[in-house]
């Protein structure tokens, strides 16, 4: 039984690493989706005919400068060398039991390439329209890929308190099995006095 709570714990660590990495995936996600929000707020503006070249020139550097940061984000969104949503990640296999089951989170590219915007500009109401069809497909993605790694996330979630729930139980068993009952022998131990005086 000592040996189960001791793999039982290490399992334990796998489900608190798997859950560290999938935390990361979704809050960077959670970035990605505002960034997205603020570029289409950017394309909206730049769609409307009649601005003028310095206005079309500022947008798009505001636009550029946001596709950048989810660039930014996308890239350092890993936890211990693992990233669930650059475009060359791989999937997750998280050791939930002790007999080698593992839950898998797949992985879920959200950069700018995999998006579909790495080329989209605001040089005119025209590729500003373009630029807003890419980016409202890029969120309904960004927001398919936060259910996904939620899902995933869960998953782990649950299984890592079932596991804590199981150690507790089976170290409670060794107790039962092991530890004495501090009433009883010391009442053994009076009664042991008294007969022997």
């Amino acid at each position: 039984m000592r040996g189960d709570i001791a793999g039982m714990g290490a399992v334990k660590t796998n489900l608190a690493l798997g859950q560290s990495i999938t935390n990361v995936a979704i809050d960077a996600g959670k970035a990605v989706s505002e960034l997205l929000i603020e570029m289409k707020a950017k394309a909206v503006q730049a769609s409307q005919e009649g601005l003028d070249t310095d206005s079309y020139t500022a947008l798009h550097q505001e636009f550029t400068s946001l596709r950048a940061q989810i660039e930014s984000i996308v890239a350092t969104a890993e936890f211990n060398g693992k990233n669930l949503i650059a475009s060359a990640a791989t999937d997750l296999s998280v050791l939930s039991t002790v007999d080698g089951s593992t839950i898998q989170v797949t992985t879920q590219s959200i950069d700018a390439t995999t998006l579909a915007i790495n080329t989209v500009a605001l040089s005119s109401a025209t590729t500003a329209a373009t630029a807003l069809t890419a980016i409202n497909s890029a969120i309904v993605r960004v927001s398919n890929a936060l259910a996904s790694l939620g899902s995933g996330a869960k998953r782990v979630d649950i299984q890592a308190e079932f596991t804590q729930k199981l150690m507790d139980i089976v170290k409670q068993g060794v107790g039962n099995l092991v530890d004495a009952d501090l009433a009883s022998e010391s009442a053994n131990l009076q009664a042991f006095q008294i007969k022997q005086q």
